[in-house]
Formats: C-alpha cells, structure tokens, sequence
C-alpha cells in the first residue's frame, strides 16, 4: 500500500509539473484540469470561474429590501466554501467593467472548466458578453439573484441565456452554490475526451 501511494505521489508531483509547463507555454485545453491525491486515491478537480458583473460589490449596502444584507465578501466565502465541499477549484473575479467582464470570459476559456456569470444589468443588453459567451464554449451556467422574470419589464429579458447551459434565478445567494453542484455534476458526468 505505500508503494502505491509513493507512486500516487510520484504522479500527482510530475502532473503539476506538467500543467505548469503546459500552462506557461498556453497550450489550450491541457491545463485545465489538476491531479490530487487524497488518502490513497487521485482525484481530478475541475476549475471553475465565477464572474460577478457590475454592482454586485454593493451587496449587503444597496437596496436590502431586494438583494438581501449578505455582502460579495460572504457570498464568495460561501462559494469557496462549497467548491472546496464538492472537490472543485474555484477562481472568483467582480467587474464593473463590460470589457474586463469579457476579458474575464476570454481568460475562463484557457482557465477553466466551467463558468459561473452573474452579468448584473448587463444581462439584459450586452451582446458583447453573450457573444464572449458563446465563443468560449464553456459550460456556463447564468445566476441572479432575484427572480429577473418577477421584476419590471426591462429586466425580463436576458441575451446570455440562450447561450448558457443555464440559468438560475430568485435563490438570494443560494444561486451560486446551486450552480456549483450542477458545475461537480457536470464534470462527473462528462465523456472522456477523445
């Protein structure tokens, strides 16, 4: 048994190694996923991106009557909580900005394995972060966290939804930690690449 685990050891130890290497020289699609050893098993983690959009830094002070008293601190405690709960990596980034939000997007696509994006107002009208969306091809998972179909008008359409695999809406908080169970369900049940 502990020939085997300093065999694990061996190969946990080359593989970081070689997604090191593989990252520095931004080989796509190489990197994205770490080897670990727990006990006596490897287990890979899958990485996944959260991109809160704009105003979001605000939670817990702007309008409670609507977003609740819970500030991006505690959520993102709460995500990291989760992911480190269901084996995932998680890299977690606030904008304010459309053009850092797609930047961020771009980066998910070399990065990750999953992306999480609560796109705030721009929900309703960016086609710029809809089309960095789509061009990523990343499972991608849309969160908000009031009910966006139950408030005024203009707010009922989303244009990143018909590219995300999917939305949640109208949890409060709960909607990130939704979404990183069906992000851990997605990576079990994925096919092996070819």
């Amino acid at each position: 048994m502990q020939e085997l685990a300093n065999f694990s050891a061996k190969v946990v130890i080359w593989w970081r190694y070689f997604c090191t290497l593989a990252t520095l020289l931004a080989l796509p699609g190489i990197a994205t996923v770490s080897l670990f050893l727990i006990g006596e098993r490897m287990v890979l983690l899958a990485r996944v991106q959260v991109i809160h959009g704009p105003n979001l830094n605000l939670l817990g002070q702007r309008e409670r009557n609507i977003y609740g008293s819970v500030s991006l601190l505690e959520i993102d405690s709460a995500i990291r909580a989760e992911a480190e709960r269901l084996g995932l990596q998680v890299k977690i980034d606030q904008s304010n900005s459309e053009g850092e939000i797609i930047d961020l997007v771009h980066r998910a696509a070399e990065e990750a394995d999953c992306l999480i994006i609560n796109p705030g107002a721009y929900t309703h009208y960016s086609y710029a972060i809809r089309d960095a969306v789509a061009a990523c091809s990343l499972p991608t998972i849309e969160v908000h966290l009031t009910n966006i179909y139950a408030r005024e008008e203009f707010r009922r359409q989303s244009v990143v939804a018909p590219v995300a695999m999917g939305q949640i809406t109208g949890f409060g908080p709960n909607v990130y930690l939704l979404a990183l169970t069906e992000a851990a369900r997605l990576f079990l049940n994925r096919p092996a690449k070819k």
